[in-house]
């Protein structure tokens, strides 16, 4: 009995390993084709907020050169840019919860290979071919390495995929890997923000290391926020959740503490050079972040890590050298520059201008309030002198006339 059931039970177990095997192709084609749609949603959402922007600033600047009293708000041209660039922050968004984040993160260098591309089209000045050609032959060799980095993104990109589920993202949040990641950020965070805050340490570096450590956490919280929603939408709802909320204002917070150290740097740095550093920084952090808490990584061979830091080299060189094209813009001063005056300090030297000092009198080009001074506003009089006739008839001079000799 026991005998002849054997082959039986072989025969019945072959068809179930068939199936088996054939599960697993199916698995990872899925898996490619989620990449993929997570990757042209990440491309077209960097795209339309790149157009968006540079058509608001066009709306900015059309206003600036016309008698057009009306504000930018009022204008169909800056309404258009906002709605676009809504369009695509969402794309970017939902990009998140179909691809993995480390493949997502460096896709941003499309806005700047957009933004470039815009510029040099609707450049207004007129140059020669060989002119024009020496003058952009950065930006377009920089373009070509952004798209070749892109591609080799894209291609052997990270091809980990998990539901966002509030189990798996608790679970993901307190694993030992992460606890640890976010010990080695904190203390670094604390260490930049010190001498920022403390050692008047503004370089560019400092600053965008701070914002970097801040995006790192903001990606990753974006991504479980966008694939929590996606999971709710399939029909397990997950808004319910504590974790979702936590993540939500997490994301929050750290967006807008981020945006804070952007705009001081950018009061300090050309967006050209915030831009580039930036881009490098920023996905560096990300792509750990993202390999430490989604362990986007795991299962993937050398092979294909190798080829995804390559293109993620190529992707920086590419943005570096867009950026480094561009016109630093000159600030306009509205005083006197005292730099062509000898032994005086330059009203630049560690940020500090030099102004005249109006306590004691008027000086031309002060920028200080003087309300309280209203004796400096008032014309000045000259003193008059009435001629004094000598006693032969000779006029005196209203003025001495001083002669000064050698010595003095």
């Amino acid at each position: 009995m026991e005998g002849g059931n054997s082959p039986n039970l072989q025969l019945q177990q072959l068809p179930l390993a068939t199936a088996a095997v054939s599960v697993q192709p199916h698995t990872d084609s899925f898996s490619y084709k989620e990449n993929l749609i997570g990757a042209l949603l990440a491309i077209f959402g960097h795209l339309v907020s790149s157009i968006a922007l540079n058509l608001q600033k066009y709306s900015h600047i059309r206003l600036a050169g016309s008698k057009d009293p009306r504000a930018y708000f009022q204008t169909k041209t800056w309404w258009c840019g906002f709605l676009l660039l809504v369009l695509g922050e969402l794309g970017v968004f939902s990009s998140y919860a179909f691809a993995p984040l480390s493949l997502i993160v460096p896709l941003s260098a499309v806005s700047v290979i957009a933004s470039a591309i815009i510029g040099i089209i609707f450049i207004k000045e007129k140059w020669k071919p060989k002119e024009f050609l020496r003058r952009h032959v950065l930006s377009f060799v920089g373009c070509g390495l952004a798209v070749v980095g892109t591609y080799l993104l894209v291609t052997f990109g990270p091809n980990s995929h998990e539901k966002m589920t509030a189990e798996n993202i608790t679970r993901h949040l307190v694993s030992w890997p992460f606890l640890l990641y976010m010990l080695v950020e904190i203390i670094v965070f604390c260490l930049l923000l010190y001498f920022y805050k403390e050692r008047n340490a503004n370089y560019i570096v400092v600053i965008l290391l701070l914002v970097a450590l801040l995006g790192s956490m903001t990606v990753v919280t974006v991504k479980a926020v966008a694939g929590m929603i996606v999971v709710s939408i399939q029909g397990s709802l997950q808004l319910d959740s504590p974790i979702f909320y936590i993540m939500l204002v997490c994301m929050i917070a750290t967006a807008i503490y981020q945006a804070t150290f952007l705009a001081q740097a950018s009061q300090l740095y050309d967006s050209a050079q915030i831009a580039s550093v930036g881009y490098i920084l920023s996905t560096a952090a990300a792509i750990s972040a993202g390999a430490t808490f989604y362990l986007d990584f795991t299962g993937e061979d050398v092979l294909h890590i190798c080829m995804f830091a390559l293109g993620c080299l190529i992707a920086f060189l590419g943005v570096f050298l867009i950026t480094r094209n561009r016109k630093k813009p000159v600030p306009f001063e509205p005083y006197i520059s005292m730099d062509a005056m000898p032994g005086m300090q330059n009203m630049h030297d560690k940020g500090i201008a030099v102004q005249p000092d109006l306590k004691a009198s008027f000086s031309y080009g002060a920028l200080e309030n003087n309300d309280n001074m209203p004796e400096i506003y008032t014309p000045a009089t000259l003193p008059i002198v009435q001629e004094q006739h000598g006693p032969k008839g000779v006029s005196a001079p209203p003025y001495r006339v001083l002669e000064h000799s050698k010595k003095d």
